[in-house]
C-alpha cells in the first residue's frame, strides 16, 4: 500500500520531464518510458521521497529496460526550483517612454506611510454584511498593517510620487 502511494507521488513529480525522455533515449526504451513513467519501466524506488531530493531517484541497475538514466540524475535536484510558487511582480510600463506606472489598485486600497508601511482594511469587509454581526462588522473595518513581503511587493507596483513626502517642516519665523 505504501509502495504504491510512493509510486504515484514519484511518477506525479517526474511527469513534467516527459518531453526529456525522447531527447535521452533510444526509440526501444521511448515506448514504455513515455507512458507516465509506468513501474513496468522501474524496478523499484527510494522510499523518503523528501530526503532524497539530492539523491539519485534511480540508478542504471534499477532499470529492467537498461537505458541510461543521466539526464534524471542531474534533474533530481532542479525539482525544488520547479516546485515553488512563482513571484507576482506586476508592474506597468508605459508606451510611449517605457516609465513604469502605478497599479491604479494599490493607490486606491493602501496607504503608504512615510517609513515604508502600508495600511489596508481586512479582507471582507465589504461582503456578506447582513449576516455578519455589529462587532465582527467593526473589527473588519479597522485597518491594518501588511507585513514585509506584502510591503515589498506593494512598493514595486507603486512609482516614486506615491513615495514622496508630502508634506513641508515649518519655517520657523
Amino acid at each position: 500500500m505504501a509502495a504504491v502511494a510512493v509510486m504515484r507521488r514519484v511518477s506525479g513529480i517526474l511527469r513534467p520531464l516527459n518531453f526529456l525522455v525522447p531527447l535521452a533515449y533510444n526509440t526501444s526504451c521511448n515506448i514504455r518510458l513515455i507512458s507516465g513513467l509506468s513501474i513496468q519501466c522501474f524496478n523499484r524506488v527510494q522510499a523518503p521521497l523528501a530526503s532524497s531530493v539530492t539523491k539519485p531517484l534511480l540508478s542504471v541497475s534499477d532499470l529492467s529496460c537498461g537505458c541510461h538514466l543521466s539526464i534524471f540524475n542531474s534533474v533530481t535536484p532542479l525539482l525544488p526550483h520547479m516546485l515553488q510558487q512563482p513571484v507576482r511582480t506586476l508592474t506597468y510600463y508605459s508606451l510611449r517612454k517605457g516609465k513604469r506606472k502605478s497599479v491604479k489598485s494599490v493607490v486606491y486600497r493602501f496607504l503608504r506611510l512615510h517609513c515604508g508601511l502600508w495600511l489596508r482594511k481586512k479582507a471582507g469587509y465589504k461582503k456578506k454584511l447582513w449576516k455578519k454581526s455589529i462587532p465582527q462588522k467593526r473589527r473588519l473595518r479597522e485597518q491594518v498593517f501588511c507585513n514585509k513581503t506584502q510591503s515589498k511587493l506593494l512598493d514595486k507596483m507603486t512609482t516614486s510620487f506615491w513615495k514622496r513626502r508630502n508634506w513641508k517642516p515649518r519655517e520657523q519665523e
